[in-house]
């Protein structure tokens, strides 16, 4: 059996917004473990994620990140602890009704994952024709406009495998929004890009989300992303969250752990284990 989470800790350690009403958010992760075999990946992670802001999700490889948001869009079920999204309990919530809460979420994956067999348009139209009864005239008129915000308009009738990756990621992240998601998950947008492309990439997920709002989840290992996107950062080790606060207090906090680990040097808490 696996709690509730009907107890949270308010602090910044435990990843949970300062001030905040436990059933506050939109999303609310509380006490959650999850292993793998003999590998614990989640060893009782709480957070508490921010509304209507972009949230950075920092941390070592293999601590949990991608792990943590196969949770929160339902994907994962936990060993203990519980995921509430819009209200509810994730796995006390029935099959449908959980297909029916992932349909408010967009995700971009690494690659973009788009279908190899089809162009851009037909990618990005996809979610549209899957989950709407939205008409053809309707459905080119939100893919286009999609397509128009993240540059692409001009590449429509290409295939992913005509596109560098960079403009895969700018396809990827047209589909996760075609849908008005509420909430949008990044694993790692920046993946696999030069330094230039990355900026660019953080540029148009500010860009996006000033355009539409939303609680967006980022993913990444790369420092000047963070610096870039972020109104708030948790820092994940060892399966829990020890830290989540503003982008200000985060790059100003003295814990030994989040300064190393933000700082890239090798002395520190964090070793090669």
């Amino acid at each position: 059996m696996y709690s509730d989470g009907s107890s949270t800790t308010h602090t910044g350690a435990s990843g949970v917004l300062e001030g905040s009403r436990r059933g506050d958010s939109t999303i609310q992760v509380n006490d959650v473990h999850k292993a793998f075999g003999a590998s614990k990946v989640l060893n009782g992670l709480t957070v508490e994620f921010a509304d209507d802001a972009i949230t950075t999700v920092l941390g070592p490889s293999g601590t949990g990140k991608s792990v943590l948001l196969k949770h929160i869009v339902g994907l994962l079920e936990p060993d203990a602890g519980a995921v509430r999204v819009f209200g509810q309990n994730l796995w006390r919530v029935s099959e449908t009704e959980r297909f029916a809460l992932r349909k408010r979420f967009g995700v971009l994956f690494q690659d973009g994952a788009l279908f190899g067999s089809m162009n851009l348009y037909d990618n990005v139209a996809f979610p549209l024709r899957k989950h709407t009864d939205k008409t053809e005239d309707e459905i080119r008129d939100i893919v286009m406009s999609h397509l128009k915000e993240v540059g692409l308009e001009q590449a429509l009738d290409k295939a992913p495998n005509e596109i560098s990756g960079g403009m895969r990621k700018r396809a990827g992240f047209a589909r996760a929004l075609v849908m008005r998601p509420d909430v949008v998950l990044f694993d790692e947008p920046d993946s696999g890009l030069d330094p230039v492309r990355t900026k660019l990439l953080s540029q148009l997920i500010l860009e996006m989300h000033r355009e539409h709002g939303g609680t967006y989840i980022v993913i990444t290992h790369d420092i000047p992303t963070a610096r870039t996107v972020s109104d708030y950062i948790g820092v994940l080790w060892k399966g829990r969250m020890v830290h989540y606060g503003t982008a200000d207090e985060t790059f100003g906090s003295e814990d030994p752990f989040v300064r190393q680990f933000l700082a890239g040097d090798a002395v520190g808490p964090l070793g090669m284990d």
